[in-house]
């Protein structure tokens, strides 16, 4: 009887040791958990500041803390391209290139092996659909048209999934926000294989979800901000909307000088032309200086700000000159300068009813290689129907 009682005993705090250990498990893997999302927050917000090195060695941290953990890599990935796109020389942006492909793949390849563990897994299904989107973003400036419908075909359903696995994961309402909206101003059939392979593009939803992500996501908060104050800038002409986001995102991210010319184009579009051209005058100080961030190679950028801002004040003739210096300037990295350059030209001409002329500038945009974006899409809209000057106020 006594050995029965020792074997209950013995049995009854064994189980009390294994609950207790896998509590402690799942403890401290949630701990681990927080640990990689913390590194990757300060990655991606020092990836934000232009503060590439320091970005880096973040984003290692959470790798190195699990490296089979694929959103680590998805979000080196992402941070790699942004690196890619604003790359000034060719052999950074090989490199840049090189990793981000690299760290695309082992997202993906890790990510599906936790898939298959746990069909369940949330966050391995974001990891998997972040990379997948940065690596169509990349196949679009590349025209690797069949790498896009190989890539596409599944991000919906693993954004889906992913929403399902984690509730409280808000950074997926960004890419799914960014699908939706994007995909309702793509040309005709892209759009509709976008709709089939994809889902149907909604930009009113596609609006409302890059809210809610702006607002409460953890990771993406700052990008769905970014997104937003493109969006209402460049295709909903809601300047007043984009500003308020804007200004939070200067002030955050000061060395990043993609929002103080946003900001200035913005100011531009409100009509308040001489907070728009003290922010001009900043950059040119900034250029000619060598102030960092800023760096020669943003010459041509200015050149364009300030013909944007001249033509907006309906001073054509000095917007022109602006417009032309932009375009000396050939380099990839400029190349949505030009584009941009070019419809500004068109619409000169359109304003003093030259058509001719205009559709020939708005078919150079067109042209430009790297120029994808809201400038083209403008362009293809100017050349179906001529732009008309707004009534001056």
């Amino acid at each position: 009887m006594k050995e029965y009682y020792r074997k209950i005993i013995f049995f009854a705090f064994y189980s009390i040791f294994l609950v207790f250990a896998v509590v402690t498990e799942i403890e401290a893997a949630q701990v681990q958990e927080n640990q990689i999302r913390f590194y990757l927050r300060q990655g991606i917000e020092k990836a934000f500041n232009l503060d590439n090195q320091n970005a880096n060695i973040y984003l290692q941290k959470a790798l190195k803390l699990d490296k089979e953990n694929p959103t680590g890599y998805a979000y080196m990935a992402m941070v790699c391209f942004f690196s890619y796109e604003m790359s000034f020389e060719p052999k950074d942006r090989d490199r840049n290139q090189e990793f981000m492909l690299h760290n695309i793949g082992e997202a993906i390849a890790k990510g599906e092996k936790r898939i298959e563990k746990n069909s369940k897994d949330g966050r391995a299904y974001f990891a998997v659909a972040l990379a997948k989107i940065v690596k169509v973003h990349w196949a679009i400036h590349q025209k690797k048209y069949f790498l896009i419908t190989q890539e596409t075909s599944n991000i919906w359903d693993y954004l889906e999934k992913a929403k399902e696995g984690d509730p409280q994961n808000y950074d997926v309402y960004f890419l799914m926000g960014l699908l939706h909206y994007h995909i309702d101003y793509l040309p005709g059939f892209t759009r509709m294989l976008s709709s089939i392979l994809i889902t149907s593009g909604n930009n009113q939803k596609g609006l409302q979800e890059l809210e809610l992500a702006a607002q409460k996501s953890y990771l993406l908060k700052e990008l769905a901000q970014s997104e937003l104050t493109s969006d209402y800038l460049n295709f909903e002409k809601k300047p007043a909307k984009a500003l308020l986001f804007a200004r939070k995102l200067k002030e955050k991210f000061p060395k990043n000088y993609n929002f103080l010319f946003a900001l200035a184009n913005i100011l531009s579009d409100l009509h308040r032309f001489e907070e728009a051209f003290d922010i001009a005058r900043q950059v040119e100080r900034g250029i000619q200086g060598g102030i960092p961030p800023f760096v020669p190679q943003l010459q041509p950028r200015y050149n364009q700000l300030m013909g944007r801002i001249l033509f907006t004040q309906g001073e054509y003739d000095r917007a022109r000159e602006y417009f032309q210096k932009a375009l000396k300037d050939t380099s990839l990295y400029n190349a949505r300068v030009r584009v941009l350059s070019f419809v500004r030209m068109g619409m000169i001409h359109d304003a003093r009813k030259e058509r001719k002329q205009a559709e020939e500038y708005y078919s150079k945009a067109l042209e430009v290689e790297g120029g994808e974006g809201a400038a083209q899409i403008e362009a293809k809209k100017y050349l179906d129907t001529p732009y008309v000057p707004p009534p001056k106020p």
